[in-house]
């Protein structure tokens, strides 16, 4: 006679006191041999909050969009800046060394529409910001700090791809040329050569727009959701030519956003039906269902440490330890999906 199957894990904490919807999540390492990351949410009411996940409360509160949502965030790999985008058409640069909290610089967005920015490190100081651009369709990229319009990036009159949705700037190591990735309105998912300001490949990976996708630049993999009840996989071959190696069926439709571990060992996604979703990176294996949440579960994050963090609707963030980073573990999971056991040797 099988087991019976053990209940969902629980959350290790939860974070409260964003009062008002969380968009937005980023873990911020900060220097070296400090333990914790810290935790960085973005609420509806255009507050950033800072975590510190040892006290489990807020060390400090942002306030630079004037009451609008805050839909990203995401720290330099150099010092402690830290950039955030609002709904405001505002992107803000802070400073957060030794306790400051300052904008030092902030960027005019020309769209309103949901597209989260991205950046690249470029060298000590200095990086590229893509981000909407003025027209519907198009997206900007910059040279930062300096704010040097590198190129506006426009479709192809016949291709008509719609808003761009989400956007990922990566560098292959074996070339200096940054490429961008671009999940649109039509839900289709496009590689740009920016230098060259062209299209090399797009592939249609949904019949609704790109909500949320990620990108394993190791593996030349990605995984994107949008409102159906579906994950795209799709791959980049030698040539840089995009193609849909799988799809995975959901329970509900509508996904959020979509991360992959640093480890790319396994991802998660945040759905419209207030459940994390837990996948098996390589063979997309459903691995657990959380279900802790009371409303649409609008962010995931990831720390470096495999820490996992969701923000939704309900105004509250929990912070999830599974499936430990190592090779070599054989603790279990105390999870369930579709009724099914599951532990950490899965992940081998």
């Amino acid at each position: 006679m099988a087991a019976s199957p053990l209940p969902p894990p629980d959350p290790r904490f939860v974070l409260r006191g964003t009062q008002s919807a969380v968009h937005a999540l980023h873990f911020f390492g900060g220097a070296e041999g400090q333990g914790q990351p810290l935790l960085l949410s973005g609420s509806l009411s255009g507050l950033v909050h800072i975590w510190s996940l040892q006290t489990r409360r807020a060390v400090a509160t942002l306030d630079g969009h004037r009451g609008q949502c805050v839909t990203w965030l995401h720290s330099l790999p150099q010092g402690h800046q830290l950039l955030s985008q609002g709904r405001d058409l505002k992107l803000c640069l802070w400073d957060l060394a030794e306790g400051r909290n300052a904008v030092v610089d902030s960027m005019h967005l020309e769209s309103m529409g949901f597209c989260r920015s991205t950046v690249l490190a470029r060298g000590q100081g200095h990086w590229m910001l893509a981000m909407p651009g003025r027209g519907s369709d198009e997206v900007q990229i910059l040279e930062m700090p300096s704010k040097t319009s590198v190129c506006t990036l426009k479709p192809e009159a016949d291709a008509k791809p719609g808003m761009p949705m989400c956007l990922e700037l990566w560098q292959a190591e074996s070339s200096p040329r940054p490429l961008l990735l671009a999940g649109y309105e039509d839900g289709s998912v496009a590689l740009w050569d920016v230098s060259e300001r062209k299209v090399c490949s797009r592939v249609a990976c949904h019949t609704e727009p790109v909500m949320g996708f990620d990108f394993d630049s190791q593996k030349a993999r990605g995984v994107s959701g949008s409102a159906e009840k579906a994950l795209a996989v799709w791959s980049l071959d030698e040539q840089q030519a995009l193609q849909v190696c799988k799809t995975h069926e959901l329970t509900n439709p509508g996904i959020a956003d979509v991360k992959i571990r640093p480890d790319r060992k396994i991802l998660a996604t945040a759905g419209w039906d207030h459940r994390v979703r837990v996948f098996h990176w390589r063979t997309m294996k459903p691995l657990a269902v959380l279900s802790f949440h009371s409303a649409t579960v609008h962010c995931v994050a990831f720390a470096a440490n495999g820490l996992l963090a969701a923000g939704s609707g309900d105004q509250r963030i929990s912070i999830w330890s599974l499936y430990p980073i190592s090779s070599d573990s054989s603790t279990p999971l105390s999870g369930h999906v579709e009724d099914t056991e599951v532990g950490a040797h899965a992940l081998a």
